[in-house]
C-alpha cells in the first residue's frame, strides 16, 4: 500500500502553526539547522516533499522498485504549490524536497531568509507556450492575451521564451529576471500574470499561455506534442533538483536517494513515461 500523503496548502499551513514554526521564524544563521544532518538515524524514513507530477511519480518509482534493495525507507509528501515544500524543509517537517530549479531556489532563499541548498539535478521540464485557440505560433497576433507565471524566475523564463521566438522584445541583460516592465516591444500583445499552478486553467480564457512542464502534464497536456514552442534542453539552467536544508547534504539517506535518482532505471522510467515532455538531467548542479 502506498504511503503517499497529499498535502494541501491549508493543511500544511495548519501543520506549520501546530509546530509553532514558520520560515520567517527560523534563525538566519545557517548553523541553526534541523538535527537531520550527517548524524541522521538512517533507520528512519527519508521524508521528501514533492510536486505530484512528475516529481512524486519519479520518487514513487524509486520507492516501489529501488529503495528497499538500497536500504532506504522513503516517504513522499505531495504539495500542490511552490512555497510550502521549502518552508517545510526549512522547518524540519520534511527532510528534503523535489519540485524546483536553482534560479527559483536562489530567489526563494533571498526573499524568505531560508537556507535550502541543491543536492543534485534530476530532470528538466521544458517550459512551453500552449493555446486552445491558435494552431501555430504565427497565428498569435496583436490584441491577443498571453498568460504567464507570476513568480519571479518563471515569469522571466517565460518572457525569454517568448522573446526567443519573436513575440516580444526585452531589455538587454535582464536575463531570467525579466519582468513585464522590461518588455521593450509587446507587439500589441496583452499579458495576464497568474500563479504558476493556475495557468493551465486559464487556457480557455486567454489566447495562449506559458505553462511549467509539471503543470502542463497534470493538465493532461503533452508538452512534446501540444506546445506551440518548447524550451531547448541543451545548456538549460532549469533542471529540477533534490534540495535539503543547509547542513543536511551528507545525510546518508539523502546520498542514497541521489544515487537512485541518477540510476539507469530512473533514466529509463523518465524517458519511457514522459516521451520527451520530461528529460533526464543528471549533470552537476548549477552554481548558486
Amino acid at each position: 500500500m502506498r504511503k503517499n500523503i497529499k498535502i494541501t496548502a491549508a493543511a500544511a499551513a495548519t501543520a506549520a502553526l501546530a509546530f509553532g514554526l514558520t520560515a520567517c521564524g527560523t534563525s538566519s544563521d545557517p548553523a541553526s539547522k534541523s538535527e537531520t544532518g550527517a548524524k541522521a538515524d538512517t533507520s528512519k524514513a527519508l521524508v521528501v516533499a514533492a510536486s505530484p507530477t512528475p516529481h512524486a511519480d519519479i520518487l514513487n518509482f524509486v520507492k516501489k522498485n529501488l529503495a528497499a534493495k538500497a536500504g532506504l525507507k522513503l516517504e513522499v509528501k505531495e504539495f500542490t504549490d511552490y512555497v510550502l515544500p521549502n518552508t517545510a524543509t526549512e522547518n524540519g517537517q520534511v527532510d528534503a524536497n523535489f519540485f524546483q530549479h536553482v534560479p527559483y531556489l536562489d530567489d526563494f532563499n533571498k526573499k524568505n531568509n531560508t537556507h535550502i541548498v541543491a543536492v543534485a539535478n534530476v530532470h528538466l521540464e521544458p517550459l512551453g507556450l500552449y493555446s486552445k485557440k491558435v494552431k501555430d505560433l504565427k497565428d498569435i497576433k496583436a490584441g491577443q492575451t498571453i498568460a504567464v507565471p507570476n513568480d519571479t524566475t518563471n515569469e522571466g523564463r517565460a518572457l525569454q521564451l517568448l522573446a526567443a521566438h519573436g513575440l516580444i522584445t526585452v531589455k538587454d541583460g535582464v536575463g531570467t529576471n525579466a519582468k513585464l516592465s522590461d518588455i521593450t516591444d509587446k507587439k500589441g500583445l496583452e499579458f495576464k500574470e497568474l500563479e504558476a499552478a493556475t495557468v493551465p486553467r486559464a487556457l480557455n480564457d486567454v489566447d495562449a499561455a506559458v505553462i511549467n512542464g509539471n503543470y502542463a502534464i497534470e493538465a493532461k497536456l503533452q508538452p512534446a506534442k501540444d506546445a506551440l514552442v518548447l524550451e531547448k534542453a541543451e545548456d538549460n539552467p532549469y533542471a529540477n533538483i533534490l534540495a535539503v536544508k543547509a547542513g543536511n547534504e551528507k545525510d546518508a539517506r539523502v546520498q542514497k536517494l541521489v544515487k537512485l535518482l541518477h540510476s539507469d532505471e530512473v533514466k529509463k522510467f523518465i524517458e519511457d513515461t514522459y516521451q520527451g515532455s520530461v528529460v533526464p538531467a543528471f549533470g552537476p548542479v548549477a552554481k548558486s
